[in-house]
Formats: C-alpha cells, structure tokens, sequence
C-alpha cells in the first residue's frame, strides 16, 4: 500500500454537480489524508479531468494549474443566464434566425490567441476577501477587472442550432462560460454554456482517470487500486 499522506497524484473524473472540493474532501476522509488539494477548479456542473496532489506532491499544484487545457462544450443560442452556463434561470432571450454557419466560423478568429476576458460573478475568484459566486447568490454584483487568457484552439465540432458543439485550447485561467457569452454577443445574441467536459490537463488526460464513486468503492475494498504517478 502506498504511503499517501507521503505524496501521490490522483486522476479524478469529476461527476456532474460535485464540486472540485467535494471531490478533495471525500478522498481526504476516505483515505485519512493529510494533506490534499486539486489543481484547477472544475464548475460543479463540468464533468471531466481534475488532478489531486496529496503530501509532498502538493507543492507541484502550482506547476499543473499553469498547463495548457482541452475542454469539450456545448453552447445554447437564444437565452442568457447570470451564471453564463444552466445552474441559473434564463434572464434574456435572444432572436438566432440570423446566424448561419458563416457567421459562426467568422466570429472565430477574434477569440483566438491572447484576448482579455471578464470573469462571470458565478465564480470561485476572490475579490476583496469575497468569492464572487457568494455575492452573486445574494443578488449583488461588482465590477470585475477583465484578465487576458489565450485561446490556442478554438474548434467548431457541430451546429446544430440552438446548440454548437466545440473544443476549445486554453490557458490556465479561461473560463469557458465568458468564452460562450461573448461569442454568442459578438453574433449579436447571446447564448449560455449547456455542457462542459475537461479532456486534458497538459500531459494528463481524462481517459486515464478513475470515476470517482467506483474509485471510492476501489478503495475501500483495495486500497492500491490507485492512479499514481511516482
């Protein structure tokens, strides 16, 4: 058996409506770990990769939130949400009959490369000691600075209107929900993200993760069944 308050790496495919930290805690009670945390924040409604570090592995998060991401999403035209994706209401709706094909793939080339991004109030980013996601559960709203990120890929995989199927490349710190907003608004609509999968973490990929109640059942009844990296 492996000595994991000493240090491994843990490849979780996160369910839907888990939080990243739900994640992290239950694997810190089921295996009586130390120290653990996550590399990258996974919205409670992604499904997908998210990497644990335990022990002296954790001093390497750092390292893993700064790779290169793939995600795989799907977008909804005609309706906006204040959360950008479908854990909020629709608060507008929006006319699509003008959008055809041309006017997708000619709106991709202003999201590519380095572009500035305003992240959504429905996130986990601190802003005067406050995640912004607890005001905006309270109603209340603030200006949030705009960040640049780089978009390395961003693939159209299918219309079929009102939902767009996609892949996006990125850099640590993209959110793929304000990334759906203002493609849809450049469109002169609007749009939230219906779906969201993180395939790959740098080198790391979802493939070679463990769901996470058949990794908890694993590890109850043998505790080496583990993805490890030494």
């Amino acid at each position: 058996m492996e000595d994991y308050n000493e240090g491994t790496v843990i490849l979780v495919d996160k369910p839907q409506k888990w939080t990243s930290f739900d994640v992290v805690n239950k694997l810190k009670y089921v295996l009586k770990i130390k120290k653990i945390g996550h590399a990258g924040t996974l919205d409670p409604l992604a499904t997908g990769l998210l990497i644990l570090c335990t022990g002296k592995w954790t001093k390497r998060i750092e390292e893993f939130q700064a790779k290169e991401k793939e995600y795989l999403g799907e977008m909804t035209l005609g309706k906006t949400t204040p959360s950008y994706d479908s854990e909020t209401e629709a608060d507008a709706e929006f006319q699509i009959s003008h959008i055809t094909n041309e006017l997708i793939y000619s709106k991709l080339p202003q999201f590519m490369g380095i572009i500035k991004q305003k992240p959504p109030m429905f996130s986990a980013i601190k802003v005067n000691g406050k995640r912004l996601y607890e005001l905006a559960r309270k109603g209340k709203t603030i200006e949030v600075p705009e960040r640049e990120v780089e978009i390395k890929s961003f693939e159209i995989l299918e219309i079929n209107l009102p939902k767009i199927t996609f892949k996006v490349v990125c850099s640590k710190g993209t959110y793929i929900r304000t990334l759906v907003h203002d493609f849809a608004k450049s469109m002169e609509s609007g749009a939230y993200m219906s779906a969201l999968r993180r395939n790959r973490i740098g080198d790391f990929k979802v493939e070679n993760a463990k769901d996470i109640t058949s990794f908890i059942t694993q590890m109850n009844q043998n505790k080496e069944n583990l993805v490890i990296l030494e």
